[in-house]
């Protein structure tokens, strides 16, 4: 089920009113459980057991590691949970990748072999939910936190359909203790609620969908080498594409949360204003760059063991977060590009420590403009469904082979341009404050006439119901 979706909003209208019911709080998570399976068994039913199957193993698993002193079955313990989790999401969004690399291996020696062909649907989420319940075997494994005392509330963590399919990826230290106690929402919060879904929906329909896609589909979508200006519109294009999108969803599912009295963590803080790659990563899909940190990256021993240890920690960090987006060699490229980037950022930072000259606004407004050139480097190995696209892409864009072909008509280069600017210049006014406080800041009937304009934006749009980008991660 979309946002994006009259049948959404029926949906959504049923559940907000069931919530505020006079109902007990048991019967108002049970509602919240049943909306969240119906929620999911919109897409493809039988993919529910897979839910199921998450659920049952990690509180099982989870309250027998906790119980136990061994260390040696605490591991063992700990190790069927990974590998359940993992095997349903290597399964099903692995093995058809994983099938094509052996054949190819095997073809390279001379080996013809020909399989069965692989039909296996991806389950939508399937990286987001599996992720999320891994932590909670994690943290329960790391005694950072204990068992949740009701099976109900951990289904519910496990199921919430405003993040189910798209995240925010959410700990289950900040969730689960949000259904122990009964939880009544206020009128600010429905007011704030409602309010960030106009936003995400605005984000994902007008921006994403109704003023970039066409331009960075037509440029990716080309078999012809572009312009170099053709080359970057496009690019760009998708780089607005891919935040408002992916930022659309995640603003939204906070909304929605924020409507039934939960809240969510925030998942973005404006990215294109990052000054550097690692200060890009502290703004850019949060919940899974602090989730690769404290369950990978500190794992395999962080910074602490030596510059050479951390630079390879550094890197397969990154290239597993690559893969995590896709069973494509292009997100492991992407992933191991943002890998590179940070591991000099780091090697400068080593060498020069803090240069003073760095700190004057020109200069930093000059490192965000890099930094921002570099990050869309990366998002052409992201858009591009194989590599000869790719390459072509990069050395029109890097003026090495240059093509002819126009791809973007003039009238979507001016909106790319237009929005492009535009969504930098918020980015960087709102670098150091949020939008509570901006809203704090604004008149209300300012704040009413965006609001108003935004809504009326969305109507006239009138999208195509496109799924959000990131469901297929």
């Amino acid at each position: 089920m979309l946002f994006n979706s009259l049948t959404f909003v029926v949906f959504f209208a049923i559940v907000v009113a069931l919530h505020q019911a006079r109902w007990s709080w048991r019967q108002k998570k049970i509602n919240l459980l049943v909306a969240s399976y119906l929620f999911y068994a919109a897409w493809n039913p039988p993919f529910v057991i897979l839910l199921w199957i998450s659920t049952l193993v990690d509180w099982h698993i989870a309250k027998a590691i906790f119980a136990e002193e061994s260390t040696r079955k605490r591991r063992l313990l700990l190790a069927v949970s990974v590998l359940v989790n993992l095997g349903i999401l290597g399964f099903f969004k692995y093995g058809e990748f994983l099938l094509n690399n052996w054949l190819a291996l095997l073809a390279t020696f001379g080996i013809a072999y020909e399989p069965p062909t692989w039909s296996i649907v991806l389950p939508v989420g399937i990286s987001f939910y599996t992720f999320q319940t891994m932590a909670y075997s994690l943290d329960i494994y790391l005694r950072r936190a204990a068992p949740s005392k009701s099976f109900l509330d951990f289904a519910l963590f496990v199921t919430f359909f405003p993040q189910l399919v798209a995240g925010p990826i959410v700990r289950p230290t900040h969730l689960i203790p949000q259904f122990a106690e009964p939880r009544k929402t206020s009128g600010a919060q429905m007011t704030w609620g409602v309010g960030l879904l106009t936003l995400g929906l605005f984000q994902k329909v007008v921006i994403a969908d109704g003023a970039l896609a066409p331009a960075a589909d037509a440029a990716f979508g080309a078999t012809e080498a572009l312009t170099p200006l053709d080359a970057w519109l496009g690019t760009l294009a998708f780089s607005g594409q891919i935040f408002s999108d992916f930022a659309g969803y995640s603003t939204a599912a906070i909304g929605v949360a924020l409507t039934l009295g939960f809240s969510l963590p925030n998942n973005f803080r404006f990215p294109y204003a990052a000054i550097g790659f690692s200060d890009f990563w502290r703004r850019w899909h949060i919940s899974l760059s602090t989730w690769l940190r404290d369950y990978l990256y500190v794992p395999l021993g962080g910074n602490r063991k030596g510059s050479g240890r951390t630079y390879v920690n550094l890197m397969v960090t990154m290239l597993l977060g690559g893969l995590w987006h896709g069973a494509s060699w292009t997100f492991v490229v992407w992933g191991g590009l943002h890998g590179v980037y940070l591991a000099i950022e780091r090697l400068c930072r080593s060498l020069f420590g803090r240069v003073r000259a760095m700190d004057s606004l020109p200069a930093r407004i000059g490192l965000a403009l890099v930094t921002y050139s570099m990050v869309n480097i990366t998002w052409v190995f992201f858009r591009a469904q194989e590599f000869s696209t790719a390459w072509r892409m990069i050395k029109t864009m890097l003026l090495v082979e240059t093509g002819a072909f126009k791809a973007i008509s003039g009238a979507d280069a001016t909106i790319v341009t237009v929005v492009i600017a535009s969504m930098l210049a918020v980015h960087w006014s709102m670098r150091e404050c949020t939008l509570e406080d901006v809203v704090a800041r604004t008149p209300s009937w300012l704040v009413a006439t965006v609001w108003a304009a935004m809504l009326a934006a969305i109507a006239m749009t009138q999208g195509g119901g496109n799924a959000f980008i990131y469901f297929q991660f």
